[in-house]
């Protein structure tokens, strides 16, 4: 009995023995499992504060008044500097069916930038949306009126040629006026603007919900201007990037100080009436009523409509305003009835 006795209570021994050892292991893998997810947790953590204009969350305030400056796009004027790093550019065509830039800069802050032209009243009134610093060297009479009046806070070359703007000896006028951000923030202080205030923000997707977008393919995009190809606007999506590539007369469009790719999340097509005014060529541009658009994304498109949302030109469908993937935003606004036989195509079709 006594040897009974001493085996059963080795046998409980080794029992709790093991017990105890599986508890040991047990809780152990339980920490693990939660070590895990708090770090999952923590990774998934959003950044408090995000930009405008990009979406791009920030661990830091964003805080800032955008600037809107007119770029050049005639061919003598690229590659032109600083487009790489704006949070948006709207394309518009002038006079003569070339198109002009207006780069929206909130997020980054390019050390130059141009060559710098002048300005129309459809892009003042882009400007005016995003209450942007609108920068522009000379004007057409209406934009000259606007200006002057102050409808948008503004500096202009006119008035600041050889001072806050610079002539390159590289390239001949009117391709060679540039600015520096610095000489920006100089001459809204010369001025007295303030530039403390935000823009107004787009809507904008999750990072987890940009990587389900839907919609037909469209590896590529061509956007024809007018018949002489030069001024004609390409887009190429980048698998291994997720970002769409931007040519302009079929050659990619870079920037000239660093040789770095305009790389885009958002294309944004928007078509509406265009009126010539005058025998120069001037334009009137409706961006006001609203109409039918196209929008790509991660190699996707989906028609949309834009509308006018407080002087934003925002997507919409079915009423609702469509969010942009995070990142930079190019905008084409082409012609509702271009005269072309076809102003946007997919895929080389």
């Amino acid at each position: 009995m006594k040897k009974w006795a001493v085996a059963a209570a080795a046998v409980l021994l080794l029992l709790s023995g093991c017990s105890s050892k599986e508890t040991v292991k047990q809780t152990e893998k339980k920490e693990k499992v939660v070590d895990k997810v708090v770090e999952k947790v923590e990774e998934k953590k959003e950044n408090p504060f995000s930009f405008p204009l990009t979406g791009i969350g920030s661990e830091e305030k964003t805080d800032g008044r955008a600037i809107a400056v007119m770029i050049n796009n005639d061919p003598k004027a690229r590659p032109q500097s600083g487009l790489h790093k704006a949070d948006i550019v709207y394309e518009l065509l002038t006079e003569g069916d070339v198109t002009r830039f207006i780069a929206v800069f909130q997020s980054e802050k390019p050390a130059n930038i141009g060559p710098v032209r002048s300005s129309r009243a459809y892009y003042i009134e882009l400007a005016k949306g995003l209450d942007a610093f609108y920068v522009a060297h000379g004007y057409s009479e209406e934009a000259r009126k606007m200006l002057e009046s102050n409808y948008v806070d503004n500096i202009n070359g006119m008035v600041y040629d050889g001072t806050l703007f610079k002539r390159s000896s590289a390239r001949k006028a009117p391709h060679n006026s540039y600015i520096t951000y610095e000489n920006v923030l100089k001459g809204a202080a010369e001025k007295k603007y303030s530039m403390e205030k935000s823009p107004p923000s787009f809507a904008f997707m999750s990072e987890e919900e940009s990587k389900h977008v839907t919609g037909s393919d469209a590896k590529s995009v061509m956007i024809s201007y007018s018949r002489n190809a030069f001024s004609n606007a390409a887009y190429e999506f980048d698998e291994s990037l997720g970002k769409y590539k931007r040519f302009s007369g079929g050659e990619q469009t870079i920037d000239l100080d660093s040789n770095d790719p305009i790389l885009l999340d958002n294309i944004f097509i928007i078509e509406t009436a265009h009126q010539v005014v005058d025998e120069v060529g001037h334009k009137k541009i409706d961006l006001k009523s609203g109409g039918k658009g196209y929008l790509l994304q991660k190699g996707k498109v989906n028609e949309v409509e834009w509308a006018n949302k407080d002087g934003r030109i925002v997507p919409v469908k079915n009423g609702e305003e469509v969010p942009f993937v995070q990142g930079k935003t190019w905008v084409n606004v082409v012609p509702t009835n271009p005269g072309l036989q076809k102003s946007v195509s997919f895929n080389g079709e």
